[in-house]
């Protein structure tokens, strides 16, 4: 008989949200309204939108039984270890990200790491991640690819970063996405459209799962030639250029 690796009976479920206004039903399993159903005690990004969330998936759970505890940059880091002790209790806790699945490109990923020290069980939920389905409707080498997060904001920076991913992606055959805060994506666009090879691949893959959702890959030369509003919607973008 093997032993239970775990200190603690009570478990960390990573829940999935929405990646923006859209009916959860069509992108979240019924999984995670049994998860929600059963438990009270949530780790946090934002009060109000947490609220929101759970309350789309089950419009039966009393608000006023909800126990969150918030986790974002204010947070004291002191303060993290203290989010989990419902599990030391028995009792099981949500980590409930902002859009799509905790712990990735994600503050939660601090209190997984956490939990995996202290002993409690990490049960990760099924829901969408923009990363993933940006990769599976890139056409992009899906067997190997890298998530580089945000770009340098100063412009020299910036083109040195663009063009050294230009390289790996080339060196490695390596997919490479990365994301601008929504404000700040035309101008991107614009960079790299300037800056890259006009060889070079480019997925733009926004608003994903949501009905204004667009996904196009052209090469740097061809999306000279298209106009495209991004706007203040999130988007990953993702470039490749061939060996």
């Amino acid at each position: 008989m093997s032993q239970n690796p775990f200190q603690y009976t009570g478990k960390l479920y990573l829940i999935p949200t929405t990646l923006g206004i859209s009916n959860p039903e069509e992108v979240l399993p019924a999984s995670i309204k049994g998860i929600i159903e059963k438990v009270d005690h949530y780790i946090v990004e934002n009060d109000k939108t947490a609220r929101r969330s759970i309350k789309q998936v089950d419009q039966e759970k009393n608000q006023s039984s909800l126990k969150l505890s918030l986790l974002n940059k204010f947070t004291d880091p002191a303060e993290l270890t203290t989010y989990l002790n419902p599990c030391k209790e028995g009792i099981n806790v949500g980590l409930l990200s902002e859009a799509g699945c905790p712990g990735v490109a994600d503050p939660g990923a601090e209190i997984v790491k956490l939990a995996h020290q202290i002993g409690i069980q990490v049960v990760p939920l099924v829901g969408p991640s923009s990363i993933l389905l940006a990769m599976m409707g890139s056409g992009m080498n899906g067997q190997s690819f890298t998530f580089n997060g945000y770009l340098p904001i100063d412009k020299k920076e910036r083109k040195q970063e663009l063009k050294t991913l230009e390289r790996i992606s080339s060196e490695r055959n390596q997919a490479q996405l990365f994301i601008e805060t929504p404000y700040r994506n035309n101008n991107l666009l614009e960079d790299i459209k300037q800056i890259l090879n006009p060889a070079t691949r480019l997925c733009v893959a926004c608003d994903l799962t949501l009905p204004s959702e667009f996904i196009l890959t052209k090469s740097i030369m061809d999306w000279d030639k298209t106009k495209v509003d991004l706007h203040k919607r999130p988007t990953i973008f993702i470039i490749q250029k061939d060996i």
